[in-house]
């Protein structure tokens, strides 16, 4: 469907140039030599009977020209990504055209304005390449054209509606996140499994050392000589990342916030899930739940969790943990493994976190992970004191470093398991808390 879209023209350099070279001289001749006076007006009024007819014909110089976008575009945070744009041209009239789009904030692009040499064909085509600078959706709505009217005497402008959608992704492909990925359970290197495993595989003979309640009786009677069970170590078992991104989320974590790096790793853990065969899903919450994927496997549904929870942001609100604890006993009836990504170095966000999972703790495996803090460390582990400042400096951070250990008694009293991790290698600290759990069997 056509729809009416406003033109604007402006003077080109031509129309500028004649102005001063013939416009005005002959304004002046007209003024100082009488006799020439009907010359003069003759090539003024030349001059601006051409910039008329021109100006009439604006409508020539963008005349069925069409801007056609992607509808949406996935790309990742600090990489570079390239969006076709094809221009149609129903005329097949070679012209030149200018196109600009003004990238919203979050986004980069390489180039506000292109101009293009458009040949003498129906449809051209080019790239614009693009960086997100800032996890998030974003809509743009408008491109604005500039082309020469004619004759050239004017400069014609139009803006055109377009439909681009953008969405940008964390970035996974950082060096430590793809190691921790390759090194998963099942990477090259996979871990040893500690223990027989809790599912039935298979049944085979007997061999010297197996124990005598791994025999299958009932078998061995059909059979007439001793058969062992093999026990395999469990799969398709539930991983949940929870991902808080209340007020303290908001926080700077080396060059990223809390929030843009737990979601980072939930993603991560996700990846390291759906090799191992484990069912995956997330959930994001401050003072209510956000967002929720229930626990799957595959492409299509890892696409899903990431749509669900690339548009989080923090909120300047204190976590609702009972409102999430809720949620998840209502929802989860086989049990999980449960890793909330949250900060409990303050005093009443730990106590209420305790609270709220004592009765979730009871049905499911919850762990607790958080980055150490830089400044809580045990008392003069830093060397570098000289001055009376620097002690006070590390009596502060002892005291909580000293809280942080109160905090995870507590909750290791109720079965909680409170993990602190590199800040820098947050995502492989929990590719190797995914491991470990897997490893020792205690889902």
């Amino acid at each position: 469907m056509e729809e009416t879209r406003e033109v604007r023209i402006v003077p080109s350099p031509l129309l500028i140039w004649l102005v001063a070279g013939v416009g005005f001289p002959a304004a002046i001749a007209a003024a100082m030599f009488p006799a020439g006076r009907m010359a003069a007006i003759a090539a003024g009024c030349a001059v601006a009977i051409a910039a008329f007819v021109d100006a009439a014909w604006r409508g020539r110089a963008l005349a069925g020209i069409g801007i056609e976008t992607p509808d949406l575009v996935r790309v990742f945070k600090d990489r570079a990504a390239e969006i076709a744009v094809r221009i149609h041209n129903p005329d097949r009239a070679a012209r030149r055209l200018r196109i600009g789009i003004a990238a919203p904030d979050g986004l980069e692009i390489s180039e506000e304005e292109r101009l293009i040499q458009l040949p003498a064909s129906e449809v051209a085509a080019f790239s614009w390449s693009w960086t997100g600078r800032r996890r998030g959706r974003y809509r743009i709505e408008a491109c604005y054209l500039e082309a020469a009217s004619p004759l050239g005497l004017w400069t014609v402008r139009r803006r055109d509606a377009i439909a681009l959608e953008i969405r940008v992704y964390p970035n996974l492909r950082g060096k430590d996140d793809l190691k921790a990925l390759r090194r998963g359970a099942a990477g090259v290197h996979s871990l040893r499994q500690i223990g027989r495993g809790r599912e039935f595989e298979k049944l085979r003979e007997y061999v010297a050392g197996d124990g005598f309640d791994e025999i299958h009786w009932k078998a061995a009677a059909r059979r007439g000589r001793p058969i062992t069970k093999v026990f395999q170590v469990e799969r398709t078992q539930e991983i949940y990342v929870i991902v808080d991104a209340s007020r303290l989320s908001a926080r700077r974590v080396g060059e990223e916030t809390a929030v843009e790096r737990a979601i980072s790793a939930a993603l991560l853990i996700g990846a390291a899930a759906e090799r191992s065969g484990d069912l995956f899903g997330l959930a994001a919450f401050a003072t209510q739940v956000e967002a929720f994927t229930r626990a799957r496997n595959g492409k299509a549904h890892y696409a899903a969790c990431r749509d669900a929870i690339y548009q989080i942001q923090p909120r300047l609100a204190p976590p609702d943990f009972d409102e999430i604890a809720t949620f998840l006993r209502l929802r989860l009836r086989r049990r999980a493994l449960l890793i909330f990504l949250t900060s409990l170095d303050d005093t009443v966000i730990s106590e209420n976190f305790a609270r709220a999972m004592r009765l979730l703790s009871r049905r499911h495996l919850v762990v607790a992970a958080m980055a150490r803090p830089e400044w809580a460390k045990p008392l003069f582990q830093d060397p570098a004191v000289e001055s009376p400042r620097d002690v006070y400096r590390q009596l502060a951070g002892h005291l909580g470093w000293k809280k942080l250990r109160e905090t995870e008694t507590a909750l290791s009293r109720i079965g909680i398991r409170l993990v602190l991790l590199d800040p820098q290698h947050f995502g492989s600290g929990l590719i190797g808390l995914y491991d470990e759990v897997k490893q020792r069997q205690l889902l």
